[in-house]
């Protein structure tokens, strides 16, 4: 039977995907590897690495990271700072909400070495003198937490949602805080807990 799904053609076809994988997968001779020759490809190793130097809560700390390094594993991996958390690594649920030069970031979507020199805040950097900040302790005076997973982010989020002026109202704050999800659905606590920090600070 000619055509469709176990026919001649299908073969055929079939033949030639094997071939033409074949032929791509041809692995790089050896020593062309080593030499680092073939095809422009650089020697193992080289410039695969470099030195970040941020200042980390208020702390200048460097690291020597891959260059494929997020800023998210950075602080997480390599600075001990664990606060930040890693939720879906795809910028979706902001649940890895930074400062950077006192910009909201998704750290997981943030190449390390492309903030050389930046200053970050995280969640650990919020609290001053053993006092917890003004919007981490109204999270905690409005239940605006459940599971917690969430919760750095949120608050991070949230701060800067006050210092960028965007709480005139709680659907601009739910505007503004759109990119960070509750996957317990603390939505109206948070809104709250962001709308009386605003209004004393």
């Amino acid at each position: 039977m000619p055509g469709g799904f176990g026919g001649a053609s299908a073969v055929g076809r079939r033949r030639f995907l094997v071939m033409s994988t074949a032929a791509v997968a041809l692995p790089v001779p050896v020593s062309a590897c080593a030499s680092g020759d073939a095809q422009g490809l650089a020697p193992a190793g080289a410039g695969t690495t470099s030195t970040v130097g941020l200042t980390v809560n208020g702390k200048r700390r460097s690291a020597v990271v891959d260059n494929r390094t997020s800023l998210l594993d950075l602080l997480r991996e390599h600075l001990g700072l664990p606060g930040t958390k890693k939720g879906c690594d795809q910028g979706a649920c902001g649940a890895c909400t930074v400062l950077v030069d006192d910009r909201r970031v998704n750290s997981c979507l943030a190449f390390a070495v492309m903030h050389d020199g930046a200053r970050v805040t995280t969640i650990e950097g919020l609290a001053r003198g053993g006092r917890l900040h003004p919007l981490q302790q109204a999270f905690i005076d409005h239940d605006g937490l459940q599971c917690g997973y969430c919760t750095p982010g949120q608050i991070v989020s949230g701060v800067a949602c006050i210092e960028e002026g965007h709480t005139r109202s709680r659907e601009e704050i739910r505007e503004w805080m759109s990119g960070n999800l509750c996957r317990c659905g603390a939505y109206t606590n948070i809104v709250t807990a962001i709308e009386q920090t605003a209004k004393g600070a």
